[in-house]
């Protein structure tokens, strides 16, 4: 039988960033040093499959440092911690070691200045999100206050209008984001924003591919795990641009068939903590169903590198 024909744009950048390929070669190198069992509190990147490969190795994945024992290395996740945390391993005097992301560091440091200065800080951010956490944990309770919403930014009780300063989740939609700023400091005109984007260059570089391929699709997959921010927004990237079927899939398992049927056209992206393997997982998938005709559609070009920290660079 002869199998229909599809286009499938493969969206270019997809898939790993820098700081997400740095937090895995942490705990690669982290179990090569100090051998397994390496505990890690929150999962390391959110991707069930990167994490089930290092549980595999000897990584210990837990939510609390408390579930962790005082005589094995921990690693902070890529997604940032509380000031508290590393403050509570050295007291217990621990082994740590933090993966956090260095443009998330970033952001903390940006909030720690802006303190500093006597400015209190809004953070445009998702609610219970690791980093968001991690972030308004840079400073003492009620130093930060959270908005998700442009609606949200007209009930925000401050303490002085004067006084204010903003960052944001890394993560975000960039559209989204911009209407949130926007209304901040439409409410407070002396807010001070951050010298440069908060919002990273993956999560960015992704939408803007989403933002190319998704109008000329009849249908877009994200590959990304359910709890991950910048692969949720792609898939709401990609619905704004007129993609009619956009949809979240971890694995090619999770492919809806009977919705795409009679699709003569397909988008396939990947969150930035989605390895590659799964992409090429469901591009198998749809050349079982398909006649597949893959075109790439890269739209900026990544050559970011992070260094692990020291700790990992020198023998034990």
């Amino acid at each position: 039988m002869t199998k229909p024909p599809l286009t499938l744009y493969l969206a270019a950048p997809r898939g790993f960033c820098a700081g997400v390929d740095r937090a895995i070669k942490i705990v690669e190198m982290a179990l090569q040093k100090w051998g397994a069992p390496v505990y890690v509190r929150h999962e390391i990147v959110h991707n069930k499959f990167v994490v089930d490969g290092l549980r595999a190795k000897g990584a210990v994945f837990v939510e609390e440092l408390d579930e962790c024992p005082d005589d094995r290395p921990v690693i902070f996740s890529a997604h940032g911690v509380p000031k508290s945390v590393p403050a509570a391993a050295a007291a217990r005097e621990m082994i740590y070691v933090d993966a956090t992301c260095p443009l998330v560091s970033k952001v903390h440091i940006e909030a720690q200045r802006h303190a500093e200065a006597g400015l209190q800080m809004i953070m445009i951010g998702h609610k219970g999100h690791p980093e968001t956490v991690g972030t308004m944990g840079q400073l003492p309770e009620g130093e930060v206050l959270l908005v998700e919403t442009v609606d949200d930014v007209a009930g925000v009780q401050v303490r002085d209008p004067d006084k204010l300063a903003f960052v944001t989740q890394t993560t975000l939609s960039v559209d989204d984001t911009r209407d949130i700023v926007a209304a901040l400091q439409d409410r407070f005109p002396a807010i001070v924003g951050p010298h440069k984007e908060d919002i990273c260059y993956a999560t960015t570089n992704r939408q803007e591919a989403v933002k190319t391929v998704a109008p000329r699709s009849d249908a877009l997959l994200v590959v990304g795990a359910p709890n991950s921010s910048n692969s949720r927004r792609l898939v709401e990237v990609a619905s704004k641009a007129g993609c009619t079927y956009a949809q979240l899939v971890q694995r090619a398992t999770d492919i809806d068939w009977r919705a795409l049927e009679g699709i003569s056209s397909i988008a396939i992206t990947a969150g930035a903590s989605a390895p590659e393997v799964l992409v090429n997982e469901v591009i198998d998938a749809f050349r079982d169903r398909f006649d597949v005709t893959v075109e790439t559609v890269e739209t900026a070009a990544e050559n970011v590198e992070f260094k692990v920290p020291r700790i990992l660079r020198v023998p034990a």
